[in-house]
């Protein structure tokens, strides 16, 4: 047996209970690993609030948690690239609030050189994300200007690290000056405070190439006017609202490219590919110290309500972690 967090109920933090559960067994080409911490993500609110939201099949419809860290402790026949005893973090589709968990080796990434269970465990779900959208969708590269609303979440700090290593030149928005200090330390060249700055007005002589976007609603109809030809507007959630009205003529006229993903329900293949590119392109980056984890806070797995509660405040800097 083992213990696990599960999504009791559609609702508040308070749904979220330690329990009982059976200890998995991997398959041929999985895993077992020893899970030692676990990321908490946005995407674990909305199915903690709507467990069936990415369907009712994924892991995650009653334990949540989308990347963890840990140590392998049993494989399956057919894994090569790992033994017991390797260090490793993983992108999972759910079950990661637990002491125990699964996962297709291909999905596995050891843990670079120097950082620690925690720091490990804040890198999956954001780089994943960060790539599959930035330099898979969108064709991010070398040269060009990116913008990031939201640049102190945990995709925003990684995402605008892993750019300007790739000397793409920053951008970002934020609601605080704590935040915005925290932007300009990590070399954004021009951080936004929403509240206080209109970024469509700050922006508008910069020519941007892609924006990655998590708030919708009337920013939208800004991100298309702020790209030039050939701009890429990337949506990765909608926390102001879904509900948006478009120049249309902005994306005709600029031949702009408007898209959107969600990783979790992606298919192994697709997270196989991009776990290759992160391990040639951006695990490199860790040993050069070209980038680096930027942990906010860390919370015990029984006390996975209160890193809920922290989440949807938004206050935090960078990633929030369950230690198991």
């Amino acid at each position: 047996m083992m213990k696990a967090i599960f999504i009791t109920q559609a609702g508040g933090p308070e749904v979220l209970q330690l329990q009982e559960t059976e200890k998995p067994s991997p398959k041929e080409n999985e895993v077992l690993l020893k899970i030692k911490a676990a990321g908490v993500n946005r995407s674990d609110i909305l199915t903690r609030k709507n467990p069936d939201a990415y369907g009712e099949d994924l892991p995650s419809a009653k334990i949540p948690g989308l990347e963890v860290s840990g140590v392998i402790e049993a494989k399956g026949s057919q894994v090569s690239n790992f033994k017991i005893d390797d260090k490793v973090c993983a992108l999972i589709a759910g079950g990661g609030y637990a002491e125990y968990i699964c996962v297709d080796e291909r999905l596995c990434l050891s843990i670079p050189k120097g950082l620690s269970f925690i720091e490990a465990a804040s890198l999956p779900e954001v780089i994943f994300t960060v790539w599959f959208n930035l330099f898979q969708q969108a064709n991010l590269k070398s040269g060009e200007k990116l913008l990031i609303h939201g640049g102190t979440s945990g995709v925003g700090v990684m995402g605008l690290q892993i750019a300007k290593a790739l000397e793409i030149e920053t951008f970002a928005t934020a609601g605080s000056s704590e935040k915005i200090e925290f932007l300009k330390n990590i070399g954004v060249s021009k951080a936004i405070n929403y509240k206080e700055e209109d970024f469509q007005e700050v922006l508008k002589d910069e020519k941007l190439d892609v924006i990655l976007d998590m708030v919708g609603g009337d920013y939208t109809n800004k991100n298309l006017q702020l790209l030039q030809p050939k701009g890429r507007l990337v949506n990765i959630n909608a926390m102001k609202s879904a509900e948006v009205t478009i120049d249309l003529w902005q994306v005709i006229s600029k031949n702009i490219s408007l898209t959107g993903s969600l990783l979790k329900p992606q298919p192994i293949d697709v997270k196989a590919k991009i776990a290759q590119e992160i391990k040639a392109e951006v695990w490199p980056l860790f040993t050069s110290e070209e980038i680096k984890p930027v942990v906010y806070k860390k919370f015990p797995l029984s006390k996975a309500n209160e890193a809920h509660e922290l989440m949807e405040s938004s206050n935090h800097i960078g990633k929030i972690i369950l230690e198991v």
